[in-house]
């Protein structure tokens, strides 16, 4: 049976180069996203010859989809060795989960997670917004460019001091500890900021206005052209914020082909958001019981 041990900054080199092998680009697997949420879903991962199974024990205890060359696995053996005769998995990739299908007929259960997929943007359209499809965002993006005297400047080591007060101002004003979620994400904000030095492929951008921070948004390069958007905050009180910090930090990572916005957690406003940039895929993820 693995035994399973707390995520840590020490194997992240190891688990990216597994990460690699498996071909995986849902946005819940990238080391930042696994090592940022841990202490929130209480998540641990077990090393094997193959694999890094993954754990997850708040709100409930279930497993995450394994990392590692997947094409290879003896599904059969691997499953097995867990020593649990019905384990549960969510947010299983969809190649995963149709090879599960196929090797394990009849003898499990598989549920369309929709609520975790996650939204993929090409970076060139959000960089453009051209057409009428974009008209709204690009007439904020214009509003703001015409009313503030701002600048855009790439997150680095200069200016994270001013991006973690940012953050407590941002969340003072939103009141982050009357929402769990909010909460919860102004924790993994700080830890990332806290480990900025030590992440590797963080990036992001910052906007200030007359010297003041006003929006920030941290990401990650990811393998095959992508950017992972982990955070993104701003002030509401600027007239077209979020389409100026969303566009600006795009404009500077143009030899990205797609951009991950990650889940709509089900939230309506939020699917709502997200749609309304036109996505051009998601990335599908299932749950899966074995029977």
């Amino acid at each position: 049976m693995p035994v399973f041990e707390p995520i840590s900054l020490e194997r992240q080199d190891a688990y990216r180069e597994r990460l690699a092998e498996s071909d995986v680009i849902a946005s819940d697997y990238s080391f930042v996203n696994l090592w940022g949420w841990a202490q929130e879903y209480d998540l641990s991962w077990a090393w094997g010859d193959d694999l890094v199974w993954i754990k997850q024990s708040w709100p409930e205890e279930v497993y995450w989809a394994p990392i590692g060359s997947l094409e290879e696995v003896r599904w059969g053996d691997a499953l097995s060795g867990l020593g649990e005769p019905n384990p549960v998995f969510t947010r299983v990739p969809r190649n995963l989960a149709l090879a599960w299908e196929k090797g394990f007929p009849g003898r499990m259960k598989v549920g369309e997670a929709r609520d975790q997929w996650d939204y993929l943007y090409s970076v060139e359209d959000l960089v453009k917004l051209s057409g009428n499809r974009y008209h709204k965002k690009k007439n904020l993006l214009n509003q703001f460019r015409r009313r503030y005297d701002y600048e855009f400047l790439d997150l680095n080591a200069e200016i994270l001091d001013r991006i973690v007060a940012l953050q407590e101002r941002w969340c003072e004003w939103r009141d982050c500890e009357s929402s769990e979620l909010l909460a919860a994400e102004n924790r993994v904000i700080g830890r990332l900021l806290g480990a900025w030095h030590r992440l590797r492929d963080m990036t992001g951008g910052a906007i200030f206005v007359d010297g003041e921070g006003v929006a920030f948004c941290l990401a990650e390069r990811y393998p095959q052209d992508i950017l992972i958007m982990h955070a993104e905050k701003g002030f509401t009180d600027y007239v077209g914020i979020y389409q100026a910090v969303n566009q600006m930090f795009l404009a500077a990572h143009r030899g990205f082909r797609l951009v991950n916005r990650q889940q709509d957690l089900g939230e309506a406003g939020l699917r709502k958001a997200k749609l309304s940039y036109h996505p051009v895929d998601f990335v599908h993820k299932y749950r899966v019981r074995f029977l």
